[in-house]
């Protein structure tokens, strides 16, 4: 059994030169370092060539770690390509698809999902209240709060009474 001690000797000698060696394949070399250091407290005998075995570990989990980056990317790019569109672009529109959407990502979380929930999902703000553990007229003060910083954002002036329903 190896002691706390000589593995903190290890970390210290080899984990700096491990993560530098690990970057060459993934994003995230720390982590793989990290991973290789708790697959050799785990083994039950030593490794033979103790820092050579590190390395391995260190080499196949980076390589792993990046394949799995690029099929979760891959993935992630054909969701994206399947979601709709929270704003359909249109000649006579006037505002831009693009704009509103950044618009809408800029907005609080909280407004965000109750603004979704309530034009795209159809949800009413008392469904939207129970769904985000609110009361509908929290729910509502959100909505509303969202619309207005909306239609500041993308310069659009609306009627007052059309801001309640809108």
């Amino acid at each position: 059994m190896m002691g706390p001690e000589v593995l903190g000797r290890l970390i210290d000698e080899h984990a700096a030169a491990m993560v530098l060696y690990a970057r060459q394949w993934c994003a995230t070399p720390e982590d793989v370092v990290q991973e290789a250091f708790l697959k050799f407290i785990a083994q039950k005998k030593p490794p033979d060539r103790l820092v050579s075995w590190l390395y391995r570990v260190v080499r196949n989990a980076a390589i792993d770690a990046s394949r799995s980056a690029e099929r979760r990317r891959r993935h992630e790019s054909r969701a994206a390509g399947r979601t709709p569109a929270w704003f359909c672009a249109s000649e006579a529109a006037e505002i831009d698809a693009d704009t509103a959407s950044s618009a809408l990502q800029t907005l609080p979380v909280e407004q965000r999902e109750v603004i979704v929930a309530h034009l795209w999902g159809g949800l009413t703000f008392e469904q939207i209240g129970e769904l985000i553990d609110a009361s509908s007229s929290t729910a509502h003060r959100w909505y509303l709060a969202g619309l207005v910083t909306l239609r500041e954002r993308l310069g659009v002036i609306c009627p007052r009474k059309a801001s309640i329903r809108n």
